[in-house]
């Protein structure tokens, strides 16, 4: 089955680029591309996308509206969330608004596809570094102020993400923009705040506090 892409981006050139990115992906067909909110309503409904790619910063109406009012009149149309922000309060608006995903530009050439895949099954797709805040908003209680996650950094909870989902090292440091060495400091840095070895303990670690669900 294909699923049928919306692109929306005020920018040309990063539409361009994600066009570039799917037109290869046999399961996938772009159906049209719009550069404002206004202009996403009118093509869903012209093109029926089963999923718009959606910037949160877009003239006129914003990707967080504009979200809303897609869940409102197509609610059959999910909405990946694709923007330069991994900020708690962009990410608690977007779920709030009815996306089924959030996913930062820089990491999109490594987690597009998979995240169009998941969302297409019905699940909801949170960029690594960012599923924290979701978790904590939606669990306030479940973890104690004490918990050792609370004194990861920003970085090594990104770093966290991808070591759970089998990236190497390089990989790490491809998708993050930063040196191999960097990731190893990170890495060794969150092994040691969590008392943790190796990756199958992180992964057993991160089963246990629901970060896996």
């Amino acid at each position: 089955m294909t699923i049928r892409i919306l692109i929306a981006d005020d920018h040309g050139l990063m539409r361009a680029g994600l066009h570039a990115m799917l037109e290869d992906e046999p399961a996938v067909e772009v159906v049209g591309e719009a550069a404002s909110g206004e202009e996403v309503l009118q093509l869903a409904g012209e093109v029926s996308p089963d999923i718009v790619l959606l910037d949160i910063n877009m003239p006129g109406m914003d990707g967080i509206e504009t979200t809303r009012r897609l869940r409102i009149s197509y609610p059959q149309t999910r909405v990946l969330i694709l923007t330069v922000y991994a900020e708690e309060s962009l990410l608690r608006e977007a779920i709030q608004a009815g996306a089924s995903g959030y996913i930062i530009k820089r990491a999109a050439e490594e987690e597009l596809i998979t995240a169009i895949q998941a969302i297409s099954r019905g699940d909801i797709y949170i960029h690594p570094a960012i599923t924290w805040f979701l978790l904590k908003e939606l669990n306030p209680d479940t973890k104690p102020k004490n918990d050792a996650l609370h004194e990861l950094t920003p970085r090594e909870v990104e770093v966290m993400g991808y070591i759970i989902r089998g990236f190497t090292n390089r990989q790490i440091a491809e998708a993050l923009y930063i040196s191999t060495r960097t990731v190893e400091g990170h890495r060794a840095s969150l092994f040691s705040k969590l008392g943790i070895k190796n990756r199958v303990e992180l992964v057993e670690y991160a089963e246990k506090k629901g970060l896996l669900k």
